[in-house]
């Protein structure tokens, strides 16, 4: 009989087949999670991608900065094809000390200050909104982990309420730390259409195998070729962390 987390990686795998290799547009996505190593010495990895169908959100790709190169932002391919740079330039990755940010928009700022001046993850979210990009309403997804102490892993979303878009629902879940091997996700959409049908339900259980290079492979090989843009995955070890990029 298969334990309780075999079974869990094999549901890890069923919604990667589900939710993002047989989905054409889940947006943009975030993943948090456990490397499987040998000497079971934690190794995290956050992933982060985005993903376009307009000629706008298209022109846009990666960069690795900060003072150690822990950062991650987006920026134009070309700026003087820019349009509209609200929602799509912004800084993804951020850290503090022993706490690693990333979201899919300028929020990402505010939790870091938030959290600098000592407040709490929620009080961040509490002053945002979902995206005012009608009909969309693309929502504002984040995760937090934070390895001081006990630790914890957080992952949020700012969804536009489905009985009134002017209203935005804010959600907030704290996890356990997952098995070496799995992660949770949560993508902006639960599918293409139009409008775009936002994320509902509980961050997903995904399988992170192998190496970060081979997570790197694999998240962004699953993703739709015509409409992704650019991954992104930092490796979080004792010796601090590094981004690895996948992008057209």
């Amino acid at each position: 009989m298969a334990s309780q987390i075999e079974e869990l990686h094999v549901f890890a795998g069923q919604n990667f087949g589900r939710h993002l290799l047989a989905n054409s547009y889940p947006g943009r996505g975030i993943v948090v999670g456990r490397l499987e190593t040998e000497d079971e010495v934690d190794v995290w990895v956050q992933i982060y991608w985005i993903m376009g169908r307009s000629e706008n959100s298209r022109n846009r790709r990666f960069v690795v900065g900060g003072s150690a190169d822990q950062e991650l932002r987006t920026e134009a391919r070309d700026p003087a094809l820019v349009t509209d740079p609200t929602n799509i330039i912004y800084e993804a990755m951020l850290e503090l000390p022993d706490i690693y940010l990333v979201s899919n928009g300028d929020h990402t700022r505010t939790i870091h200050e938030t959290i600098e001046r000592s407040a709490r993850f929620e009080d961040a979210l509490a002053v945002r909104e979902r995206e005012d990009d009608a009909p969309n309403y693309t929502p504002r997804i984040a995760s937090m982990l934070d390895l001081r102490g006990h630790g914890e892993l957080c992952f949020a979303i700012l969804r536009a309420n489905a009985a009134d878009h002017d209203q935005t629902d804010r959600i907030v879940w704290r996890f356990p730390f997952p098995p070496q091997g799995l992660g949770y996700g949560i993508t902006t959409y639960r599918h293409d259409g139009n409008p775009l049908p936002p994320f509902a339900g509980d961050p997903l259980w995904l399988p992170l195998p192998g190496t970060p290079e081979d997570i790197a492979d694999a998240y962004w090989n699953a993703l739709d070729e015509d409409n992704r843009i650019a991954l992104a995955v930092k490796v979080i070890d004792a010796d601090g962390s590094r981004i690895i990029l996948r992008q057209h």
